[in-house]
This record gives C-alpha cells, sequence and structure tokens, in this order.
C-alpha cells in the first residue's frame, strides 16, 4: 500500500488548523514552510521546520529525500490554487500526498465582495502584462499579488493602456487581524502601507483596443515593415487552426504577429518564434510582452539550422525563407501525424517553391489580394497590396 508521506496543509490568516490538518503537521519530522506560515502553525509544530529558501526549490531534494516521511509543507489558503501544490505534484505522485486546503484568497475575496463571475489571474512569479488578455470591457478581475508593490504597479498598467477609469479594490491580510478593504481608481491609486499579502479586485472600464478576434490592428505591433498585416493574419491564424495547448514555430518571425495571436487564442498556447535579425529578436519579445504574452519564446537564428533541437511542433508557421534550401522538408519533417503546415508567399521565388511543395507534399493553395482605399490628389481610389499566395497541409 502507498504510503502518503507528503502532507501539503493550507493555513490561513488567523492560524486556524481543522483537526486533520494539524494532526499533520503535528506528526510530520519535517515541516517546509513560509517564515509566517511556520509562525501561524508554530503551536502544532513538533518536528524539525525548514523555512522555504529562495528560490523555494532549493528546498525540493531535502523533502524529496525524506520519503517516506512523514513531511507537511506549509502553503497559503488552497495548495493547488496557484500555490506550491502544483509544484511538489510534479515531483511526487498524488498516491504519496495529502492534502488539506483551507479556503483560498479567491473564495474570501469573492465572499467579501459578493461576485461570482470572476477571472482568477496571479502575478506571483509572473510578468504583470499577462493580465493584458483578460482587460476586456465590463471584466471582473481577481488578482493575486506577488508583493505590497503589485497594487501600484496594476494601477500604472490599467492607465497606461487608457483604462484609468477601472476600479480597483484591494483585500489585504483577509481572514487575519490586519484585515482591511480600500478602494480606488487606476488613475487615481494612492493607497500606501499596503500589506504584503494582499489580492487585487479590477472592474475594468475604459476603451479596450485589443479585441477578442484574430487579426488585432498593425498599429499595436512595433515592427519595421516586416509585419504579416491584419487581414492577411487573420486568414493565416485560421488556416492554422490552433487548439488548446500547442505549440507553433513561428520562422521568421519578423515583429512575431502570428506567434503572439497564436498564443492569445488559449491561455495554454505556446509559440518559439526564429528570427535571424537581432533587432528584430528583440521586438518580437517587446510585442509579446506588451500585448499580454510574455511566455512566448524567441530564438535567434535563421532555417533550417536554427529548428534543430527544438521542441516539436503542432503547427509551422513560415512566414520568412521558405524558399531557401531545406526549409520547408526540415518543417514538414518536424511536424506529427496530423500536423499543420502553412507558408505565405509574396516573392516568385518563394511562390515557385510553395507550388512545389504542393505538389510533392499535397494541401492547398490559395492567392490572397487585398485593395485599401487611398488618396489620389483630391479623391480617392483602391490601391492593391501585394499579392500573397498561401500554401496550407496538413501531415497525414
Amino acid at each position: 500500500m502507498t504510503t502518503r508521506w507528503l502532507a501539503i496543509v493550507g493555513i490561513g490568516e488567523d492560524g486556524h488548523l481543522p483537526p486533520a490538518a494539524h494532526d499533520a503537521v503535528a506528526r510530520a519530522a519535517l515541516v517546509v514552510g513560509g517564515r509566517r506560515h511556520l509562525a501561524l502553525a508554530e503551536a502544532a509544530i513538533t518536528g524539525e521546520k525548514l523555512p522555504w529558501p529562495s528560490p523555494m526549490d532549493g528546498a525540493y531534494a531535502t523533502i524529496l529525500a525524506r520519503r517516506p516521511g512523514p513531511v507537511a509543507v506549509l502553503a497559503s489558503g488552497d495548495p493547488f490554487c496557484f500555490g506550491v501544490g502544483t509544484a511538489l505534484a510534479r515531483l511526487v505522485p498524488m498516491a504519496e500526498i495529502i492534502c488539506h486546503p483551507a479556503p483560498s484568497a479567491f473564495a474570501l475575496a469573492r465572499a467579501r465582495l459578493g461576485w461570482s463571475t470572476v477571472e482568477e489571474l496571479s502575478v506571483c512569479g509572473r510578468p504583470l502584462t499577462a493580465i493584458v488578455p483578460h482587460l476586456q470591457p465590463g471584466a471582473r478581475l481577481l488578482v493575486l499579488s506577488a508583493d505590497a508593490s503589485s497594487p501600484g504597479a496594476l494601477a500604472a498598467l490599467l492607465q497606461a493602456r487608457g483604462l484609468g477609469e477601472s476600479e480597483i479594490i484591494v483585500l489585504e491580510a483577509m481572514g487575519g487581524l490586519a484585515e482591511r478593504m480600500r478602494h480606488a481608481t487606476a488613475q487615481g491609486f494612492d493607497l500606501e502601507d499596503v500589506h504584503a499579502l494582499n489580492t487585487v479586485a479590477i472592474t475594468v472600464k475604459g476603451p479596450v483596443t485589443q479585441h477578442l478576434a484574430t487579426g488585432l490592428s498593425d498599429s499595436l505591433f512595433e515592427h519595421d515593415g516586416q509585419l504579416t498585416r491584419r487581414e492577411i493574419r487573420a486568414v493565416t491564424l485560421s488556416s492554422l487552426a490552433p487548439r488548446r495547448g500547442e505549440l507553433l514555430w513561428d520562422v521568421g518571425g519578423g515583429a512575431g504577429s502570428i506567434g503572439i495571436e497564436w498564443m492569445l487564442r488559449h491561455p495554454a498556447n505556446r509559440a518559439i518564434a526564429i528570427e535571424p535579425d537581432l533587432a528584430r529578436v528583440a521586438r518580437i519579445a517587446q510585442n509579446a510582452t506588451t500585448l499580454g504574452v510574455p511566455g512566448l519564446v524567441v530564438v535567434e537564428g535563421g532555417a533550417p539550422g536554427a529548428l534543430a533541437g527544438l521542441p516539436p511542433p503542432d503547427a509551422i508557421f513560415l512566414g520568412g525563407g521558405a524558399h531557401r534550401p531545406g526549409v520547408i522538408d526540415t518543417a514538414w519533417g518536424a511536424l506529427p501525424p496530423q500536423g499543420r503546415i502553412v507558408a505565405n508567399a509574396v516573392t516568385i521565388e518563394t511562390e515557385m517553391t510553395v507550388m512545389a511543395a504542393q505538389s510533392r507534399l499535397g494541401g492547398t493553395l490559395l492567392r490572397l489580394s487585398l485593395e485599401r482605399m487611398d488618396s489620389v490628389g483630391t479623391m480617392h481610389a483602391f490601391r492593391p497590396a501585394m499579392t500573397v499566395t498561401q500554401w496550407a497541409a496538413v501531415k497525414p
């Protein structure tokens, strides 16, 4: 029979431990937690105490060395709600873990505010801009803070994006003697002495420029002209057909627009942009951060050489360099069965290459032509953009 030697125990600011959680802590030969957690549970601890080092993963080897325990790990609230439980479960089978959760910060915040439909996010150990895709009209967000500076930083981010009218509620030390709840707007944020343990409630108000459809405005991307334009980008994303949790290779990243919009389709989606130009590499990273997908990975280098050793993709977009020898064959070889490839050609040389690829590998060819209204003296006319030939295929 498997021994549940690792107890992961949630504890609130009041320090209360229900009987089963109290017994798990009292039985443990080693109790690991933040210094605040260890102080809150002091009365129950009989074994050795280990405060979390920085970084926390420095204690994982010590915990694993104590198998079959007993070991208790203290965490705030629900250990599996943006907590250490998730990290420990990657190292220890759940059959060896018993979890005693306390109410999460989100549960406490909803109870204080009377909110039901909310989006639950965290900026604890995560880039602040990860909340950007969730900034939609009227959205209610609950955000776990990293520290006392997070509420002010979130207010500044909202104001910088023209959402200064958004309402902010800072809920501090919920469940403890120091609990309080204070209100502000993003543009008028002036709260001082914020408790390090806090959760921020946001009601988004103001004009939102980042919509939910594919084909974001070109003006949202910094670029040097190497940008898949909005209308072509929308068709390209449709051809790539992103699904939850999939990985895209964006080869010849340019401004990173395809990889960024791929990741915006679902929070679990991942993308790697491959780009040989150093200035564009930096620009892709900046665009990804600004538009709320800071997890986009940028690899400096040219295809096909830079593709070696990358994690296997579910889909590949060839936005540049498809005409180079070996690029299409290397990309095709990297795809799994049912993987998708899309290549956009503007030059005659690249068009000839994708036509040959379609003849060998199958798929479809699509020619995309756009005309935009432009001024002609005092009058107006439609000016054609460069035609794009798109090859799209699914690997058998």
